[in-house]
């Protein structure tokens, strides 16, 4: 009986922080156990993170068992793409945010990061509606872009237009969530997604497929179901921000113009919006060059000998880039807690255990992204025939999951350090990373394998991970310098 309560009390100890870390407290993570601080922050991002790989997931659901699913999946997929210059602008300025305000935090500076919050809200908003705007007029013109044919286009056309009208939705949900990460409150990103979803899980079969006098809106039903959904969520945020009890309560005077708090944060989200449109954008490319190199015209494979379309390539690519998010996304969510715990550690002056806690969550990190790893290895096939039926599509999105999980524990490790160095304010070492590893080394290496050396989509797939690893070796090199310690916000 002795020997059972210390392990009974070890059980007891880590179910009150998994509650605690649920119910969302705002602390100090500039004090006590490190271990702890890291759990309290993972869990909430983790299932932040979840929560939002699941609106990709839903939609690839129901959109994927419609009469024309190959067709709707790739235009599906296509604007997702696309709209991931909206979520770069949107993590790039949430970054910023989780920096400046988590410096504040560390330095028991409350109003100096509801200022931070109030001011970075009113620059990202300016631009996400030009963008949308944009969006809206040209959307067959970016799906044409994107190497979609012309009946496609057309056929997405206002899929495309309700998605980027919801620019400003998306944006205020990351950067929200970012500010209140900053802030220590995990909690209330992973709460406002979570109702998010709940709404889009109920209103997307409904407006997929029609109820009783609601009439069947088909693919753009999913648009307007996860738009509402989103909305709601960031209705939820809004009233926590205005009106609840946090450490971040906007007031009317902290909408007042502060141009240096305006200039500190456009220096550090220019070069953090900048590193994810450089990521964003080479996606863009290998959709492109997936969409491209699926040749023209039916040709065998050999996936059991089956005849594939021209669209089969691509809707596979984005089937699996979903289904692969949706593991991907929760190992962010993990590296999210190091940019928080860097933030503060650094506002206090204590710099070991800021280093310490980026240590200490990359071992989860690649933990989890092994594991996972192991799952896409062993039960891809399955995964991937839960959203798709079509034969061709199924065959190229498990080749996709099989090829690029190899890379999947490098991945995790260089999510972390490249947040620890955006959570330190230190955005541009991140942004140059990606440059030379995505634009200068996985572009055209992707080329070279799809085109030169003929291997089609999969000479894409194998470009993933290879660059992934090198970015990582990259990364952990640039941190080991220290450079991040010194960074000023």
């Amino acid at each position: 009986m002795l020997a059972e309560k210390p392990a009974t009390n070890k059980v007891s100890r880590l179910v009150s922080v998994i509650i605690k870390a649920l119910k969302g407290e705002e602390m100090d993570y500039t004090q006590g156990n490190l271990r702890k601080a890291v759990i309290l922050l993972a869990i909430p991002m983790t299932l932040e993170m979840v929560m939002e790989s699941i609106f990709a997931l839903v939609d690839t659901y129901f959109v994927g068992h419609l009469p024309n699913a190959s067709q709707a999946l790739q235009i599906v997929g296509l604007t997702e793409s696309v709209i991931t210059i909206i979520y770069s602008i949107a993590m790039g300025m949430s970054m910023a945010a989780t920096a400046m305000v988590a410096r504040r935090i560390g330095e028991k500076d409350n109003e100096g990061a509801t200022k931070t919050a109030a001011q970075i809200l009113l620059l990202a908003s300016s631009i996400t509606i030009l963008l949308s705007a944009m969006g809206m007029i040209y959307a067959k013109d970016i799906l044409l872009a994107m190497g979609a044919s012309e009946a496609n286009a057309t056929a997405g056309k206002q899929f495309v237009q309700i998605m980027m009208g919801s620019g400003i939705i998306i944006m205020l949900l990351f950067l929200i969530n970012g500010i209140f990460r900053g802030a220590g409150n995990a909690a209330m990103a992973m709460k406002s997604l979570m109702l998010a979803n709940i709404c889009n899980i109920i209103l997307c079969p409904i407006l997929i497929n029609g109820l009783g006098p609601i009439p069947a809106l088909g693919l753009n039903g999913a648009a307007w179901a996860t738009t509402i959904g989103r909305g709601i969520g960031v209705c939820y945020q809004l009233y926590h921000m205005f009106g609840g009890k946090h450490n971040i309560r906007i007031r009317p005077h902290h909408w007042k113009i502060h141009l240096p708090i305006i200039r500190s944060l456009v220096k550090l989200s220019a070069p953090a919006t900048l590193q994810f449109i450089i990521a964003s954008c080479s996606w863009l490319v290998l959709a492109r060059l997936v969409a491209t190199t699926s040749t023209a015209g039916q040709v065998m494979i050999e996936h059991g000998g089956e005849l594939i379309t021209t669209d089969a390539g691509s809707a596979g690519y984005q089937t699996a880039l979903r289904l692969m998010m949706f593991f991907i996304l929760p190992a962010w969510g993990l590296s999210n807690a190091a940019a928080t715990l860097v933030g503060q550690n650094l506002g206090a002056k204590q710099i070991d255990r800021a280093q310490q806690s980026v240590m200490i969550t990359m071992k989860y990190n690649v933990i989890f992204m092994a594991i996972v790893t192991v799952l896409f290895f062993v039960g891809g096939n399955w995964y991937v025939s839960l959203f798709t039926e079509d034969a061709g599509v199924r065959a190229y999105a498990t080749e996709a999951v099989h090829i690029v999980s190899v890379g999947y524990v490098f991945y995790g490790i260089g999510m972390v350090l490249l947040n620890s160095f955006n959570g330190a304010g230190d955005t541009w070492t991140p942004t140059i990373v990606n440059f030379f590893g995505f634009w200068i080394f996985q572009i055209p290496f992707a080329y070279f394998m799809a085109v030169t050396m003929k291997l089609g989509p999969t000479g894409v797939f194998i470009a993933i991970p290879v660059a992934e690893t090198l970015i990582t070796i990259a990364s952990f090199i640039l941190f080991r310098r220290g450079k991040w310690k010194t960074v000023k916000v």
